[in-house]
């Protein structure tokens, strides 16, 4: 995991300045398909025994908040109202956002990066586009600001604002220093500070992972860094000497007249960890606190149960009860330890009533489970809330106004989908699930380790070109299509397995399509299986139990979690055997 964030990470920044937007002539757009596909009836139905095992008691919700491919997390507070952001990568639109009166029920907002105009990830991998967000409140002058690092169109540092985060936010403005992971902080006085990861200076990186945290004063007025302001507040992490790798993700606070910077060590994988520094001034010299971790689940055996682990990327809050949370980013890896929710956004209240915050219980293998802050009632999945725990969804596609969990890839759902009498229609694009392009795939994220997503599907191809069903992607390189198309004058379903890049039909038959037919796939953790049904009852498994092993973060590398889609493409490649 180390291996594949240093490559990945070095490539990004390499590439950081080579893509080049383009505009509204140049979108992708599909060419009107004879008979494109209509999918209907939808349903995801998650079935993990950890919730099963541990039912909620009244006063109780479960964490993480934000189940599957939801990392990152950076949360702020304007008065009794929360609001948090994600990483999206290459998922569009970019920066989900959630809101919350009480830190248990969310609500869906969207994605604060929605105008593909503005923001288009149509030529990056899935893991970048755009990540580690942080989002803060200034009571100055009454404004929210987001911050984030984006990969495509000559972007890099970019910061947008708002007064009000459910009326949508303007136009995204270009900040010049380099580095990834930004945050912004205003101190008392209204003062504004940039805080993010970045290289040691040239000629000093003294390791592989070697990484400093910068901060710059910001003008408010102008919106930007003020040249020559920019300091290393941390080289390394907390102690060179023993050679800390990726320090990053940096947040200032100040709390009883002091600064605190919090930042993630270890890397995102394993060694995962949060620690703590606190200086008299936002600029230093920051002292690291002699407690450090204060957040991490490195220590434990990896056969524990109910194993949450890589916990790290957090960001503090001041909750309803007058007392600080942190949410941060962890996984739930399956009974192979392997990854294919994603890392995901959980929350677990913090001490600090001493010099320095602790996470309660960061320190020992996580729970499930949590108290309320203040007696809130848990509403989660109901009342238009964001659901966790199992739960079950369902899509008929009758209203135009889609639920922000369909999300698109590298550019927006609206260019290839229309709601119709029949249910949804996806108007495929002349490019593959393989290709680094924008693709006609309506996709969900896995959110569960065990789970099913089933839709029926209405489609005849017209040729062996084309071919619509279903997918479950990590990647461009590692995914599987299930699907429909033609070879000769018959169609066919088959089931292709796609790993490192190279493709292999695993399975195939002919089918007499008369009506429109249910498809079907049921996850038992690492175990896949593939399913289609001729008259909505009776199901047939294609290709028998496949490994989950490509869908997982462990296999294909990267930082997302597994998607699982309504795909149509008119340059299909998977051909029957």
């Amino acid at each position: 995991m180390k291996k594949i964030q240093i490559v990945l990470f070095s490539s990004l920044m390499m590439c950081l300045f080579s893509f080049t937007n383009i505009g509204d002539k140049d979108k992708l757009k599909g060419k009107t398909a004879k008979n494109p596909p209509v999918f209907s009836k939808v349903v995801y139905q998650g079935d993990d025994q950890l919730y099963k095992k541990n039912p909620l008691k009244a006063g109780e919700f479960y964490t993480p908040v934000l189940q599957g491919c939801y990392p990152d997390p950076a949360i702020t507070r304007k008065g009794d109202d929360y609001y948090m952001v994600c990483s999206s990568f290459a998922m569009f639109p970019g920066v989900p956002i959630f809101h919350s009166k009480d830190l248990v029920n969310w609500t869906d907002l969207g994605g604060v990066l929605n105008n593909v105009n503005e923001f288009n990830p149509h030529d990056t991998g899935i893991s970048a586009g755009v990540y580690a967000p942080g989002i803060t409140y200034n009571p100055h002058n009454d404004t929210f600001y987001m911050i984030v690092t984006a990969f495509t169109g000559n972007m890099g540092n970019i910061i947008v604002k708002t007064k009000d985060p459910m009326k949508g936010w303007e136009s995204p403005i270009k900040l010049d220093f380099g580095g990834i992971d930004p945050c912004i902080f205003f101190d008392d006085n209204g003062k504004g500070y940039i805080v993010h990861n970045d290289a040691p200076d040239k000629g000093k990186e003294l390791y592989i992972g070697h990484r400093v945290i910068k901060v710059w004063e910001y003008d408010t007025a102008a919106d930007k860094v003020i040249p020559g302001t920019d300091k290393i507040i941390v080289d390394g992490g907390v102690d060179l000497s023993k050679k800390p790798i990726w320090i990053e993700a940096p947040h200032l606070y100040k709390k009883d007249g002091r600064y605190y910077l919090m930042c993630a060590e270890g890397g995102t994988g394993g060694n995962h960890s949060e620690v703590i520094f606190i200086s008299d001034s936002p600029k230093g010299p920051f002292k690291p606190s002699s407690n450090n971790p204060i957040l991490t689940q490195r220590y434990f055996p990896k056969d524990r149960a109910n194993k949450i682990d890589w916990a790290g990327h957090a960001d503090l809050v001041l909750g309803p009860d007058n007392k600080y949370y942190g949410v941060f980013l962890g996984i739930r890896p399956n009974e192979k330890d392997r990854v294919n929710a994603g890392r995901e956004t959980f929350m677990l209240p913090v001490d600090w009533s001493g010099t320095f915050p602790v996470f309660e219980n960061g320190l020992v293998p996580m729970e499930p489970k949590l108290k309320t802050p203040n007696g809130a009632e848990n509403k989660t999945g109901k009342d238009g809330f964001f659901p966790n725990g199992n739960f079950t969804f369902e899509e008929n596609f009758t209203s135009n106004k889609l639920d922000y969990r369909w999300i698109g890839l590298r550019g927006p759902r609206e260019n290839f989908i229309s709601v119709t009498k029949k249910g949804l229609q996806i108007n495929p694009f002349e490019v593959n699930i393989k290709e680094v392009k924008p693709t006609s795939t309506l996709f969900y994220r896995q959110q569960h380790n065990s789970f099913t997503f089933a839709t029926t599907i209405d489609y005849k191809p017209a040729s062996e070109k084309d071919l619509a069903g279903i997918t479950c992607l990590q990647n461009e390189k590692f995914n599987y299509v299930f699907g429909i198309t033609k070879k000769g004058n018959d169609t066919y379903i088959l089931l292709e397995r796609t790993e490192k890049g190279e493709s292999k039909i695993i399975a195939s038959t002919k089918i007499d399509i008369k009506k429109p037919i249910r498809l079907q796939v049921k996850a038992t953790g690492d175990s896949y299986e593939f399913s289609y049904s001729i008259d909505g009852i009776d199901f047939q498994n294609l290709g028998g139990a496949v490994s989950g092993d490509i869908l997982s973060t462990n296999a294909a590398g990267g930082f997302t979690g597994a998607l699982v889609g309504l795909y149509a493409t008119a340059a299909n490649d998977a051909q029957p055997q």
